[in-house]
Order: structure tokens, then C-alpha cells, then sequence
């Protein structure tokens, strides 16, 4: 008798005047809740209804949750289609679980869109019911034809939660967990998007027929993010050239050109890219920063005397600016000179715009010194 009066009690409307709109507080004071969770490109969102441990009277029902208040299996909640319904994870509404993309659940399919979520709880493992009905208000018509998707899940004890809550405790570039937390437990899922490069290289193509496509430093970050997720190179390289030449958007200059090279190289196409970055680093547009960063580049690819050539280079062509003498200070480090590093490590020194730099010459010249390597 107890356990039908509880699950009558976190089933049912509170009053026949209860209206879903209505500017009024929701039955049983359980409050509604949305919470969101990006996954890339790809948005997922619950919105429920969260009851508390702490009965609408005050009793504490703490004990009295997992397989009482919430039944374990099906249950007859004497009101609806008359069929033994699920648990609608939540109170009132539906509760409601959308996704903007086509992800896997535990490792199985479901498109986008909005779904009723419905569980089947138990003392060992619970399952989770995607229900193509998500306007219903509760379980009281929920019928199994309307599945879209069911999986099984391990429960796992929790710190005490008084307030039902949805939370996202793991979270990943592809995945995220999803996690119910009551009382002193978590029902978790995983949700994965697949093949999320696929996505962000759709969505960078809608991006580039926009604003963000009048001008080649769209299209110059649209070819970087498939350089650094190593992805769809060869549209990286139409891009890349995009930026270059197109009439009306394209710019050669030392960025345009230096992404051209590096997506080149990227592809394995290395005189060509080498043909492309020495065009890059003699254009009037690089700056002594463009130069000293390539070269910076240069050395953490172990290429010392190549990067010594761009620091000489940018010496040649930039004089005293800021920072050349960091450069020219870490080329000849690398290459076995510390007398010379030393040198324009002090000379740097002077120059230093702020504090962090200062602080990070100084450590050089300190390491210098002392006859020790430098880090680069």
C-alpha cells in the first residue's frame, strides 16, 4: 500500500487545475529544470521536472526512493492507456531529451531530434527508453510502438543529492556522459557523435557561404583546423588556396602563404611546400613576430639550422626590432654557440616589452652562464 501510495503521489497532477503554460507553480513544487551540453558542434539538452527527496508535506523520504517512490520494473499507474508504464526520469512533463545531430547511445544510434526519456529501474542495472512521444505528461500513455532507441545501464551509488538532477560529469572533443543524480544515485550514458570531423567540416562549408567567407582569414582558419585534427586535407588545401588567390577574398601574404605550406606539408608534397614557405617568410607583409615564430617552429622540429637561416634572415630584414635578438639568441644556442647566444640573449634583454619576458631572458641568461642548454 505504501509503494502505490508514493508512486500515485510522484505520478499524478497535483490538483485538476494544473495547466502546462500557465504562469503558475508546477505541481508539487518540482521545479523545472533545462541543462545543456555541447559535444562539438552538436547540442544536447535535457529538460525535466526535478523532484525532491523531501515529500511536498516534508517527510524525508531518504531510504524510501529506489524501488518505492520509484518502482523497479514496469508498474501500473492506475491512469492513461491502463498498460504498466516505465519511469518518466523526472516529475510532471515528459521529461525531454533532444539532440541536434545523429549521436550513439552506449554505443547505439539515434538521430536527431527530441525524445521522450523514460527509465526501467532496478537493483542491479536500469534501462533507458528514447520514446519518439515527447509531449506527454508523464508515463500514463507511453507505449513501447513509440520507442526510438533502448539501452541498458550500470547504476552506481552517488553523494546525496536532495533536488533530481541532470548533469554532465564527463566530457570529451567526440563524447560526454550524461548522469541522473538522486537521492545517493547516478544512472550514467554516453553519448558520442560520430565521425565529428565530418560535422565540423559541414558546418565550416555553411560558415564559409557567409560573412565569415569575405575575407581569406575564414577561410586561412578553416584550413588550420583540419591541419591540427590531421582531417580532409585535400579540402584544407582548396581552402588554403582560397585565402591565396580567389578574386575579391584572396591575399597573398606571410599568413595566407605560410598556411598554404604548412597544409602542403601536411600532405606530404614537402618541396612544394618549401617553395611555397620561402615565398612566405621573404613577403613584405612578415612581420620580425611572423619571422620569429617560424623559426621558433623551425626548432622545436629539431630543424636548428634551418631556423637559424630565419633568424639571420629576420635580423637582415627587421634590424632591432623586438624580437630579433630573442631569436638570434636561441638560434645560436641550438647550434652549439653559446658565446654568441649570450650576447643577444643581453641585448634581448634590454628590450623585453614586460615582466614575463624579462623574467624568461633573464632564466636564459642565467642558463647560459652557468654552461647549461637553454630550454627552446
Amino acid at each position: 500500500m505504501l509503494r502505490l501510495a508514493l508512486t500515485i503521489a510522484l505520478a499524478l497532477p497535483a490538483t485538476a487545475q494544473i495547466i502546462p503554460g500557465l504562469a503558475i507553480p508546477p505541481s508539487g513544487n518540482n521545479q523545472r529544470a533545462t541543462v545543456t551540453q555541447q559535444i562539438g558542434p552538436a547540442h544536447v539538452t535535457i529538460e525535466y521536472s526535478s523532484p525532491a527527496v523531501h515529500g511536498p508535506d516534508g517527510k524525508d523520504r531518504r531510504g524510501q526512493i529506489w524501488g518505492k517512490l520509484v518502482p523497479y520494473g514496469f508498474t501500473d499507474l492506475g491512469f492513461g492507456n491502463g498498460k504498466p508504464a516505465p519511469w518518466r526520469a523526472g516529475a510532471n512533463e515528459n521529461t525531454v531529451f533532444a539532440v541536434s545531430e545523429n549521436v550513439t547511445i552506449e554505443g547505439k544510434p539515434l538521430p536527431a531530434g527530441r525524445y521522450g526519456l523514460h527509465m526501467i529501474a532496478g537493483p542491479e542495472e536500469w534501462v533507458l527508453i528514447f520514446s519518439k512521444d515527447s509531449n506527454a505528461w508523464g508515463s500514463f500513455y507511453y507505449d513501447p510502438a513509440d520507442d526510438a532507441l533502448r539501452v541498458t545501464v550500470k547504476p552506481h551509488k552517488h553523494e546525496y543529492r536532495e533536488w533530481l538532477t541532470y548533469e554532465f560529469p564527463t566530457r570529451r572533443p567526440a563524447e560526454s556522459v550524461a548522469e541522473l543524480q538522486w537521492e545517493e544515485l547516478a544512472v550514467p550514458w554516453t553519448i558520442k557523435v560520430e565521425n565529428i570531423n565530418d560535422l565540423y567540416i559541414s558546418r565550416l562549408k555553411e560558415n564559409l557561404t557567409n560573412v565569415q567567407g569575405f575575407g581569406w582569414r575564414g577561410w586561412v582558419a578553416a584550413s588550420q583546423f583540419c591541419i591540427a585534427e590531421n582531417t580532409h586535407l585535400d579540402q584544407a588545401l582548396e581552402w588554403a588556396e582560397i585565402a591565396v588567390s580567389k578574386q575579391f577574398i584572396g591575399e597573398a601574404n606571410f599568413t595566407t602563404l605560410s598556411n598554404k605550406a604548412m597544409v602542403l606539408d601536411k600532405l606530404g608534397r614537402k618541396d612544394e611546400a618549401m617553395t611555397v614557405m620561402q615565398t612566405a617568410v621573404r613577403h613584405p607583409s612578415a612581420t620580425s613576430l611572423d619571422l620569429h615564430q617560424y623559426g621558433r617552429r623551425l626548432l622545436a622540429d629539431k630543424k636548428a639550422k634551418e631556423a637559424m637561416e630565419i633568424f639571420k634572415l629576420n635580423y637582415e630584414r627587421n634590424g632591432e626590432q623586438w624580437p630579433v635578438h630573442v631569436g638570434l639568441a636561441r638560434g645560436y644556442a641550438a647550434n652549439g654557440d653559446p658565446k654568441q647566444a649570450l650576447e643577444h640573449a643581453r641585448k634581448a634583454l634590454v628590450q623585453a616589452p614586460d615582466a614575463l619576458n624579462r623574467e624568461g631572458l633573464q632564466a636564459m641568461i642565467t642558463a647560459l652562464e652557468a654552461g647549461r642548454p637553454i630550454v627552446q
